[in-house]
């Protein structure tokens, strides 16, 4: 591969990671300490890789000065190695492993934002139990039994049925 296609291959990769990946959506699907630590050291190495691409792999390297070495060694070693550095082809990169992973990928992902999902009705349903128990909180100095009994019907029946069957609770 020529110096400027692997410029090109650098710049696409470093493009595709800043475009693909949603860091701070990831970021805010996770729950424990543990998992924000470990997420914030992949997150660390992508980036070491991507300031790599950008900095050692995308610069062209140096051409030999094949007439400096002919001078101190003699031309015809110097031939030799000219002829065999030419003669290297570098193999293309065919990529196996990005098939076999990005269906497995794309299933984390989806189960991720099912779980998200979850926990954001979760969430919204603990928001709604801890706006009604303040709302609890501030009115049970003045709520009658009655009050209370509207609100929770279902503990009116226990209690009226534990008082039909003679039972006190002790």
């Amino acid at each position: 591969m020529s110096g400027n296609g692997a410029k090109k291959v650098v710049d696409a990769a470093v493009k595709a990671g800043r475009t693909i990946i949603d860091w701070d959506g990831m970021a805010k699907l996770l729950v424990t300490d543990e998992a924000r630590k470990e997420f914030a050291a992949l997150r660390r190495a992508f980036d070491d890789v991507n300031h790599q691409l950008q900095t050692k792999f995308s610069q062209e390297p140096q051409p030999i000065d094949w007439e400096y070495y002919r001078k101190g060694i003699g031309s015809k070693v110097v031939d030799m190695y000219k002829e065999a550095f030419e003669s290297i082809e570098i193999p293309k990169y065919v990529d196996t492993v990005t098939p076999q992973y990005k269906p497995k990928f794309d299933a984390v992902i989806a189960e991720l934002k099912e779980a998200e999902k979850e926990h954001q009705k979760e969430s919204e349903r603990i928001e709604k139990e801890l706006a009604e128990m303040e709302e609890m909180r501030k009115k049970i100095s003045t709520m009658t039994a009655d009050d209370y009994f509207e609100k929770y019907p279902e503990l009116r029946k226990k209690f009226d049925d534990e008082i039909r069957n003679d039972n006190w609770g002790y």
